[in-house]
Formats: structure tokens, C-alpha cells, sequence
């Protein structure tokens, strides 16, 4: 089992998007197992898949000492692929887990799934406190999206210096240039500027999955966007392979 965490300290970068369709193509393409878990109050990732919270004050119940979160979990429709979704109750979860002091909380409970999934993957809210530090401990890579402009290389070693303020060990960091437009200098300038950085075309497809609630893989195969998200996905199994196998 492996643990993928889509993480930025900033909203409106493409994250939940980019979670549904890295988890789409884990259960689809690689034949994962697959958890999607939404840590994020706003609850998008169970939007995109078309499953709203069923029960409010409910998902920080898996973080108390004696809730399993299996409890929660929910079958999504597409095979192999599950969520456990998020609610309004996620937004007290920074101070109930510095009430708990229990710093593994996270990775005991992905510990704890590991019998289940091949695969599970962190919709993560854009934040820097206790929440953000254990999804870095439970994690085995983060993916942070990152709009293109000049300062994408800046952006992205702000990111790595909060996690190392916040954590003192924390798992392989890979930038992926999201909505990415090549029609427009600014993208094609942050494109020059970092070439090995894999990338995400802006698509309209992309943005039809907030509507359609679904992954561009289930409606639209042919999209510029699904090839990206599949060559991300690719490239993460293989650091996740190699990481594990190191």
C-alpha cells in the first residue's frame, strides 16, 4: 500500500480535480484498489465523484481513538475505486488532533487500510497546521499542483519551506504545472522555466467534471486533459514502485 497526498497551502489551484482523476486513473488504469479521502471541508473530492455526505458531523469521528474508518467509506461506482468523504465536522479536525496528541494519527489509520487498498490518495485542504503535518508523515509522496506564471519556481520552494518548517521528515515533494495554456506567454514562460516538471493542460473537460461529476476518463477519453492526468499517474506508480522497492 502507498499513500499519495495532493497537497498546496493554496486554494483554486486545480487540486480536487487533479485528486479525482489521479485517483480515476489508479483504480482504472493500474487496477488499484483505490481510496479516495477527502480531507478538505468543503467536501469536493465526493462532489467530482457525484457523492455527497450522506450523515453531517461525522468524518472527524474516524481520527478518535476508537473509530475505524471503514465505518465511513463508500463505494463510488467506478470499480475498485472508494471514498471516504468529508463534512462541515473536518473543520474542527487541526484542534481535535492537538487535543488527542496522538502525532501518528494518520498514518496509523492509512496503516490500519492497508489490508483494503492498494492505494490511497489525500485531497488535502490548502492549510499549514497539525492536519497538513500528519499528512506529510502518512504519506509517501505529495503532488502540489501549481497555477504557471513566472514565479511557479518560487511558489513551489515556499511550499517545501513551510512543510520543513512544520515537519521534520517529510516525503518526496513533485510540482505538477496545472491548467497549464500555452496560448498565453505567462504559462509558456513558466513552461521554459521548468521543463521536467510534468504538466496539465487546460482543458475544458477538466472544468466539465464539476458539472458531469465525474473524471474526464469516465466522459471524455479523448480529451487533451486525460493523457496528462494518465502520464502523471504513470510516473508517480514508477516513484512509488522504485520508493518502496529502495
Amino acid at each position: 500500500m502507498a499513500v499519495v497526498a495532493i497537497y498546496s497551502v493554496k486554494g483554486g489551484v486545480g487540486k480536487t480535480t487533479t485528486s479525482a482523476n489521479l485517483a480515476w486513473c489508479s483504480a482504472r488504469i493500474s487496477k488499484r484498489a483505490t481510496l479516495l479521502w477527502d480531507l478538505d471541508a468543503a467536501g469536493g473530492a465526493g462532489f467530482l465523484l457525484g457523492m455527497g455526505a450522506k450523515q453531517k458531523k461525522r468524518a472527524e469521528s474516524v481520527f478518535a481513538l476508537d473509530r475505524s474508518p471503514a465505518k465511513l467509506i463508500r463505494k463510488s461506482g467506478i470499480p475498485r475505486l472508494d471514498l471516504l468523504p468529508a463534512d462541515e465536522s473536518i473543520r474542527a479536525l487541526d484542534s481535535q488532533l492537538t487535543m488527542i496528541g496522538k502525532k501518528k494519527r494518520l498514518v496509523k489509520l492509512t496503516q490500519a487500510l492497508a489490508k483494503d487498498y492498494d492505494r490511497i490518495l489525500f485531497d488535502c485542504p490548502p492549510v499549514l497546521n497539525e492536519l497538513s503535518a500528519q499528512v506529510m508523515r502518512a504519506s509517501d509522496l505529495v503532488i502540489v499542483p501549481i497555477p504557471p506564471s513566472p514565479l511557479s519556481a518560487r511558489a513551489f520552494d515556499l511550499v517545501v519551506e513551510e512543510v520543513e518548517r512544520h515537519t521534520k521528515v517529510h516525503p518526496p515533494i513533485l510540482p505538477v504545472l496545472s491548467m497549464l495554456d500555452m496560448r498565453k506567454a505567462l504559462h509558456r514562460s513558466a513552461r521554459e522555466e521548468n521543463p521536467r516538471w510534468p504538466a496539465i493542460p487546460y482543458a475544458s473537460a477538466a472544468e466539465q467534471c464539476a458539472v458531469r461529476q465525474q473524471p474526464v476518463g469516465e466522459f471524455a477519453p479523448t480529451s487533451v486533459a486525460q493523457p496528462a492526468y494518465r502520464s502523471l499517474w504513470t510516473a508517480i506508480e514508477r516513484k512509488l514502485v522504485k520508493g518502496k522497492a529502495g
